[in-house]
């Protein structure tokens, strides 16, 4: 199998940001920008290590930045040079000798999604130099020095530059053997060493629009509000039942909504794995909406089995109206379980949670991302979901305690039936599916995360 590395260039000085601290160092969203970054390369299961070149007047700042995390794949932190070349060339001889691929990025793009460094290796495999690339959506001009138009290029050949970019070890290390000869040649990317030496055809991978560079003050306000609703689409954690079972059997596992659904469904599949699975709902008794009810159902857990590993709030209310129509003991009943509910389940559980370093997961819905009437109270109520759960990932980071929340996509639920009846069951999800991204994400090491169930993802036992 080929050994792939990522060279994470973080030798930016703040220039043009305009700021004390480079950009890679501003914090979005809980986290530093390059902590970001590292997460997209850290949880891909194609990347091998990770090399990250830095300015030497900050390589003491990455390297505590580093301890307060778990990046297993970061093995060396290196001093960047004078110019992106100079870094880039340092970044290759770092590289292990037995690597074959290397990917370039930006660690100023902190939203390279895992389609995008999958496409980039396994092009690889046919290409020995691979760029990611978006169409020009503005019609583009050339003009002279007095910005006169003196050329209208053809859209459809132009495209936008993006990172990684990608090479056969070899290759590159050719083509900056050349480069350092003659250091003074103007070039903005490492592809374009590639082009110019002519040493060796460089295919395209589609990039994608949110792939963004954060270089001007105001980017950090676009790359907020992408924060705000990104998310990541699948995880990869165990391939079968073998090793499900190798993560669980000794897990301490609390669902809340286990009585019907996804809740349910949880509580069966990872009882069958071994778990041992404690659950509650309104039909033992316990509703998330009291504090003390949460409280005292943990704490009796916690005192039969000396510990706890992971707590999952499944539990929600969905009510269709105009706001005009609703009484307002139903408002305040949908706000106080889908939104309260998580709030109290997850300030109940750090306690138990920061023993065992476990995680928390709660529940949101596509609707999030946008209020729709009808929906209203609902919408707002899984929007928060979200904001909360961002905020205690950072919140809880220093704890060691994890916490996601899932996204699923529309699923065949006992409450989804009643309140739409009868859909084809090929337009929905089936909770078993939403299920195993619920468990994939406790197994995890990822944290304040929303993790996306498609209809079309891959199937797994």
């Amino acid at each position: 199998m080929e050994k792939t590395q990522a060279i994470i260039l973080a030798g930016g000085s703040g220039n043009r940001f305009g700021g004390i601290l480079p950009k890679q160092f501003i914090k979005i969203a809980g986290k530093t920008v390059i902590e970001h970054t590292i997460e997209c390369f850290e949880r891909h299961r194609l990347i091998d290590s990770i090399l990250i070149v830095i300015n030497p007047e900050f390589y003491d700042f990455m390297n505590e930045i580093l301890l307060r995390n778990n990046f297993n794949k970061v093995k060396k932190v290196l001093r960047g040079g004078n110019t992106r070349q100079e870094s880039s060339y340092i970044g290759i001889n770092g590289c292990d000798e037995d690597t074959e691929f290397v990917l370039f990025h930006d660690a100023v793009r902190p939203f390279v999604s895992e389609r995008i460094i999958t496409d980039m290796i396994e092009a690889l495999k046919e290409y020995e130099a691979v760029d990611v690339a978006i169409p020009a959506a503005d019609t583009i001009i050339k003009v002279n020095d007095e910005k006169i138009i003196e050329d209208i290029p053809k859209r459809q050949y132009l495209m936008r530059g993006q990172t990684p970019q990608g090479f056969r070890l070899p290759l590159i290390k050719k083509a900056y053997e050349i480069y350092m000869k003659n250091p003074d040649i103007p070039l903005t990317d490492d592809c374009g060493l590639i082009v110019k030496y002519n040493l060796a055809p460089v295919y395209v991978v589609r990039g994608e629009e949110k792939n963004i560079k954060i270089t001007y003050p105001e980017d950090v306000f676009m790359a907020d509000k992408l924060f705000q609703i990104n998310s990541i689409s699948s995880l990869e954690i165990a391939k079968d039942n073998e090793q499900y079972i190798k993560h669980l059997k000794d897990r301490v596992i609390i669902v809340f909504g286990y009585s019907s659904g996804i809740g349910k469904e949880i509580y069966d599949l990872a009882k069958s794995y071994g778990a041992t699975v404690y659950g509650f709902s309104r039909s033992n008794g316990i509703d998330v909406s009291n504090y003390t009810q949460v409280k005292e159902s943990l704490d009796k857990v916690y005192k039969k089995e000396g510990k706890i590993n992971d707590i999952i709030n499944t539990t929600g209310i969905l009510g269709i109206s105009k706001l005009q129509g609703m009484k307002q003991e139903d408002i305040i009943e949908q706000v106080q379980t889908n939104y309260i509910g998580s709030i109290n389940v997850t300030k109940a559980g750090i306690s138990y949670l920061k023993e065992t370093r476990g995680s928390i997961v709660l529940f949101t819905s596509s609707s999030y991302t946008r209020g729709r009437a009808m929906y209203s109270i609902y919408s707002s109520t899984k929007a928060a979901v979200v904001n909360f759960t961002q905020a205690m990932g950072e919140e809880l980071y220093q704890e060691g305690i994890r916490i996601n929340v899932i996204n699923p996509e529309r699923t065949k639920t006992p409450m989804r039936i009643k309140n739409f009846g009868y859909e084809k069951e090929d337009t929905l999800l089936s909770p078993r599916q939403v299920a195993i991204a619920a468990i994939d994400t406790i197994l995890s090491d990822i944290t304040g995360q929303v993790i996306d169930v498609r209809r079309n993802m891959p199937n797994k036992p």
